[in-house]
């Protein structure tokens, strides 16, 4: 039996109309002598998304996840499914066009130092979601980057560290991190790293599993040759929605403070660490009080 190149995992919850459009994109794909698996997970989703799946989609595998269990459970389970030499996480909010799959897997097979990639995930207004490129969250770059210091200074490596802005965007490179919209890691990354880290429920996830990979010495590659469409801000901290702002503002806080006790706690000063806390703790107060901030 052929050996499948690549597993695919979307993770819904209630996206129907994003997800099918995004099914449908990948059963375009031109996949050469490449093979492909897609497997959904769905967190619980009361839009008839199951339905729509096994109707119109039957050669997916569908898990259901029986809860909203976040975006790192939600994907664990059709990690452990899958058996490609690659395994893709892929927003269900994003198109792929037909040639992104089969060039992605020739890059990662020419690269084999790279434990993770991911393309250029392009807009809707054409402008690239700056997610997929960025540096480690170090107490420095988010100080550059919620003071806006790195759109004074977009080619400093001071200033721009957070999303890398002085690196050349037309050529592939090495990144620190890149998005879960469109994270594609070997096989090996799976037993060797292990999976997403379940403590996160929303926001951070990604960042964490990018560390937790170069940590393991595998670099971690932007390739902007390839493309996906990324429909992004419908949904989250830029839901039009305001309880679901300040609900997901407050996860993009809080899952991003784990991140700093996870990994940094142990390798700053006592100062370092009680100025990040406190900052941080004090987004939480504004939000809850005010919802400033969103």
């Amino acid at each position: 039996m052929k050996r499948i190149d690549i597993s695919v995992i979307i993770l819904n919850f209630n996206t129907l109309t994003l997800t099918k459009l995004c099914l449908e994109s990948l059963r375009k794909a031109k996949l050469g002598a490449y093979t492909m698996e897609i497997i959904v997970c769905d967190n619980a989703s009361t839009d008839g998304t199951e339905e729509m799946i096994k109707k119109e989609f039957p050669e997916i595998t569908f898990i259901q996840n029986g809860g909203n269990v976040g975006f790192a459970a939600g994907n664990n389970p059709g990690i452990k499914k899958a058996k490609g030499r690659y395994v893709l996480l892929l927003n269900s909010d994003t198109e792929v066009p037909e040639t992104t799959l089969a060039a992605m897997i020739r890059f990662m097979d020419a690269h084999p130092q790279a434990g993770a990639a991911t393309c250029k995930i392009l807009l809707s207004d054409g402008s690239m979601d700056l997610a997929c490129h960025r540096g480690f969250p170090t107490p420095w770059n988010a100080f550059t980057y919620f003071t806006k210091l790195e759109r004074l200074f977009p080619h400093s490596k001071v200033f721009s560290g957070y999303h890398m802005l002085y690196q050349d965007f037309s050529v592939p490179h090495e990144v620190d991190s890149i998005s879960g919209a469109f994270f594609m890691v070997r096989e090996e990354i799976i037993s060797q790293v292990g999976m997403l880290d379940e403590s996160y429920f929303m926001y951070a996830e990604d960042i964490d599993w990018a560390y937790r990979i170069k940590e393991c010495g595998w670099q971690i590659w932007f390739h902007p040759e390839v493309t996906i469409l990324h429909k992004k801000k419908q949904s989250g901290r830029s839901h039009a929605n305001r309880d679901r702002r300040i609900k997901t503002q407050t996860f993009f806080i809080t899952y991003n403070k784990l991140f700093y006790t996870k990994h940094y706690e142990q390798k700053y000063p006592q100062w370092v660490t009680f100025l990040v806390y406190a900052t941080m703790d004090m987004q939480l107060w504004l939000l809850k009080k005010f919802a400033i901030g969103i």
